[in-house]
């Protein structure tokens, strides 16, 4: 904590995507006359009549929803990706384009309307963990699918359209440019090293404990060194794993145990149902080996200093490279005195 990374300008590169982030710590000082969000304080029901999510109602095209009493999977009413889209692909001079396919689902978490995960029982999040799972080798199993996207936005700041606990699972034909990113640097790793980048990183974080929030059996919850959002934080399994199928026994429940930790602590920060979008970036489904992936769980939360106050990717961050003040070590502090009080 006491070093050059807590006082002056650097920059930090991101292991998984070779890009930098900029890291301004003496900026985190500087007085705040930007917008403030507004912070809802409204209690949810437990079912919402009007709601196209909750249990039993009708959604926007007349389909019904069960009665379900845990986790509840259905194909997106209003998909990104079409299944059958026609295939067709245009080069015209520097205009390139081509057809993308998919399948995109909505997972509802609970039937409770008024929860979110961090307000969800460790046994309650395990269902949605063992959901994930099914889903990832059920989709991936498609033929047209080579990588399945898992994630969740959390709160109306982040865009979501709908309180109801969910998350989308989005299945495609080829890789998003996130993942690309990734499978290059942990393939270009591990065919030097053979083996796991994010494995070595996590010894390396295990042996500082600097941006350690949390660690289970099988788990740590960590600040990542790169990180760019200002409380953003990664779920790594110690274990060396490409997806979340591998996990065994008692692995679901303790993945499911870490998403409470961090979840609550989330809330906690600010006395605030805090806003995030959090996604797993696993191995491709594309019948290869893959062994070079370690799967890992993300979370970007764009509070700053307070419930009210967010985080702007603007200026610099969209002409430059992205850029923070809070340090990793700085967030991961906070954090962890609060994943300690759960």
């Amino acid at each position: 904590m006491k070093s050059d990374l807590q006082d002056y300008s650097h920059k930090r590169l991101n292991i998984l995507t070779n890009e930098w982030v900029l890291v301004s710590p003496h900026r985190a000082k500087r007085p705040w006359q930007g917008q403030n969000e507004e912070v809802t304080k409204e209690e949810r029901p437990i079912h919402d009549p009007s709601c196209y999510l909750c249990a039993g109602n009708k959604r926007i095209h007349g389909e019904q929803n069960p009665e379900y009493e845990d986790v509840f999977i259905f194909t997106n009413d209003f998909a990104a990706l079409q299944k059958d889209s026609k295939p067709f692909r245009i080069q015209d001079g520097l205009l390139t384009a081509q057809s993308e396919t998919g399948i995109c689902k909505v997972i509802c978490f609970s039937p409770d309307h008024s929860k979110s995960l961090a307000d969800m029982h460790t046994e309650e999040i395990e269902k949605v963990v063992l959901a994930w799972q099914r889903e990832y080798k059920k989709l991936g199993a498609e033929e047209s699918i080579n990588y399945v996207q898992i994630f969740e936005n959390k709160g109306a700041v982040m865009g979501c359209s709908n309180p109801h606990p969910h998350g989308q699972i989005w299945s495609q034909l080829t890789l998003p440019n996130e993942v690309d990113k990734k499978d290059k640097q942990q393939f270009n790793y591990y065919s030097k090293h053979k083996s796991s980048l994010l494995g070595e990183y996590l010894s390396q974080e295990l042996e500082k404990k600097e941006r350690i929030i949390f660690e289970n059996e099988a788990f740590v919850v960590l600040v990542p060194f790169w990180a760019v959002w200002p409380f953003e934080t990664m779920i790594v399994p110690k274990k060396h794993q490409s997806d979340i199928t591998q996990l065994k026994n008692k692995e679901s429940y303790l993945f499911a145990e870490a998403i409470s930790v961090i979840t609550k602590a989330y809330d906690t920060l600010f006395n605030t149902s805090f806003p995030y979008s959090s996604g797993i970036h696993q191995a491709p489904t594309n019948n290869k080996e893959n062994s070079h992936w370690h799967w890992h769980m993300s979370f970007y939360p764009p509070l700053l200093r307070s419930a009210s106050i967010k985080k702007f990717m603007v200026g610099y961050e969209m002409f430059g490279s992205p850029q923070r003040d809070i340090t990793a070590e700085v967030a991961a502090n906070s954090l962890r005195v609060l994943s300690k009080a759960k």
